[in-house]
């Protein structure tokens, strides 16, 4: 069995028909979703007049309703195909965890899982999200986004960027930030300084890991969602299983091969991250391809973060190899400072991560930078603060 694959567009002016459009592929009744920030839309397949005037629409497996485009990890463009099933698994567990349904504010593009998510739980909850203005993301704005919340109970997705842009202006934004619910922050490596801060503030953050392939979030501060499993392979690969995966990529049998192992009868996802699980909790120590080897040594980055943000005055930080002729890699630490901080020496940014990782992993070079790069929904790019450090230390 298949169905067909509609792509919309999802800037503000065709929001409802984007939910319409979801709700109608969750409950099978309309064709697949794709959603685009091209700002062009294929016509809902029943009925079209003009369709030998182009291409048809691409064909999915009978139980797909969302598909996710998205980059990966190397920057070659890949399709994830979301069940209705995984979709409702992923929502149930995620309320179930949080305390029950709510109205969800959407503060990250709709072209990405997160942010599609906030759309899907929603309907899923009978709720109305509220989305936030276009035009980039601002404190006053949020606050002002939140005032349009009228439910009992409220939820939003963020990363890190934002939860720092909130804190660092300390007003209405923070404010506003302090009446959800939950706050669920993921997308990207979160420093112990900016989770405490933000608790310190009053905020309810739960971090999340998940990817496009597991309906988004699935372990939630360490902890896996109910129905979700997690183990590491004897490279300290993490591998998930659970309802919530993926049924698989777009016309892309050879990614299928490579990412989902059937083991004793249960499917799961090869991801391309490195953890540690102690307590049956999960920390995720940074993606594979982000290792930097550095004199024959491989310095995890994530780790090294976690160190540079525990020194005052550090609001984030991005860790990364730059060339260097006698090390192969030096590692670099990228960091932007809290309102009116001093940055740390580079002696004593050294020791401490000496202290604790070992000399191999301490940073030989420390640049500092009023922002950083982002893509997608807020994520930190890491190739493009690797080329700003670069270009700094030349």
């Amino acid at each position: 069995m298949s169905r067909q694959l509609r792509t919309l567009p999802v800037d503000a002016g065709h929001l409802d028909e984007l939910l319409k459009a979801l709700r109608a592929a969750l409950d099978g009744s309309g064709p697949a979703v794709r959603a685009s920030s091209g700002g062009t839309a294929s016509p809902t397949p029943p009925g079209r007049s003009a369709a030998s005037d182009r291409a048809p629409d691409p064909i999915v497996p009978d139980d797909v309703a969302l598909v996710v485009d998205t980059s990966g990890s190397t920057g070659a463009p890949r399709s994830v195909l979301l069940s209705s099933t995984a979709l409702r698994a992923s929502a149930a567990a995620t309320d179930d965890r949080l305390g029950g349904p709510a109205q969800w504010l959407l503060t990250l593009p709709a072209t990405h899982v997160a942010g599609l998510q906030v759309l899907v739980r929603s309907i899923l909850a009978g709720t109305d999200p509220v989305v936030s203005a276009p035009g980039g993301f601002h404190p006053e704005d949020f606050a002002a986004d939140v005032a349009r919340l009228t439910g009992p109970r409220r939820y939003v997705s963020l990363v890190p960027t934002q939860l720092h842009r909130l804190l660092a202006d300390g007003g209405a934004g923070l404010a506003a930030l302090t009446t959800f619910d939950a706050v669920l922050l993921g997308g990207a490596a979160t420093s112990a300084d900016l989770l405490a801060r933000a608790r310190a503030a009053g905020v309810r953050v739960t971090t999340t890991y998940g990817m496009s392939e597991t309906c988004g979030g699935c372990v939630y501060d360490g902890e896996p969602l109910d129905g979700v499993q997690v183990r590491l392979d004897d490279d300290g690969r993490i591998q998930l299983a659970g309802p919530v995966l993926a049924t698989g990529y777009l016309g892309r049998p050879d990614l299928d091969t490579a990412a989902f192992v059937v083991d004793g009868g249960v499917r799961w996802l090869r991801t391309s991250d490195l953890g540690q699980v102690a307590g049956g909790r999960l920390t995720v120590l940074g993606r594979l391809d982000d290792m930097i080897v550095t004199g024959g040594v491989k310095v995890p980055p994530t780790a090294v973060e976690r160190l540079v943000a525990e020194l005052p005055g550090i609001g984030e930080v991005c860790v990364v190899g730059v060339p260097d002729v006698e090390w192969g890699q030096a590692v670099a630490a990228v960091i932007v400072l809290t309102s009116g901080a001093m940055a740390p020496t580079l002696d004593s940014l050294r020791a401490h991560v000496a202290r604790n990782l070992g000399s191999p992993a301490a940073p030989r070079h420390l640049v500092v930078l009023d922002r950083l790069p982002t893509r997608g929904p807020g994520k930190t790019d890491r190739r493009a603060v690797a080329v700003l450090a670069a270009a700094r230390l030349t």
